[in-house]
């Protein structure tokens, strides 16, 4: 079984491109507004307001996955996947809870979907384009791979 995503490291001052050694890939999305420098790098490029807007925004992001990907840069290639995949989610949660507040103030109760904001759906369409292309990389599930064998098996 692989490491947990490790939220008790200082991300704000550590450098994971200079100690890839510490980065855990956790599940789905752990970390992604944490881990620098790939969070300032990635993060200004991350918009899905619109179909147009993700469209660029996706592209944008797949295409540092690729520059990461050139560069052998796992946790670079897996920060993006991250984005992509969180542009998914939100999108998703936009198009179905306009307020994006999914629960009720104070609980866990899930706030009933009326309409679905079909803009904010394509949006999330365009994302999971690029994210599987991302997620399935040949390259990226054999670095993945390297990556956890190297630094996160547990003792």
């Amino acid at each position: 079984m692989a490491a947990k995503f490790d939220y008790s490291l200082d991300y704000k001052n550590l450098d994971l491109q200079k100690n890839p050694e510490l980065y855990r890939v956790g599940k789905g999305e752990q970390g992604v507004l944490m881990v620098e420098p790939y969070r300032s790098q990635i993060v200004k490029f991350w918009a899905f307001r619109t179909p147009e807007i993700a469209k660029e925004s996706s592209a944008k992001i797949y295409e540092m996955f690729l520059e990461y990907k050139k560069q052998k840069d796992f946790v670079g290639m897996d920060m993006a996947r991250k984005f992509l995949q969180m542009g998914i989610t939100r999108a998703r949660r936009y198009a179905n809870h306009p307020s994006g507040r999914k629960y009720k103030k104070g609980t866990r109760e899930v706030i009933p979907i009326e309409k679905v904001d079909e803009e904010k759906a394509e949006s999330a369409r365009i994302f999971s384009e690029k994210y599987y292309l991302a997620k399935t990389d040949e390259v990226y599930q054999r670095l993945m791979q390297e990556h956890k064998e190297k630094y996160e098996k547990e003792n």
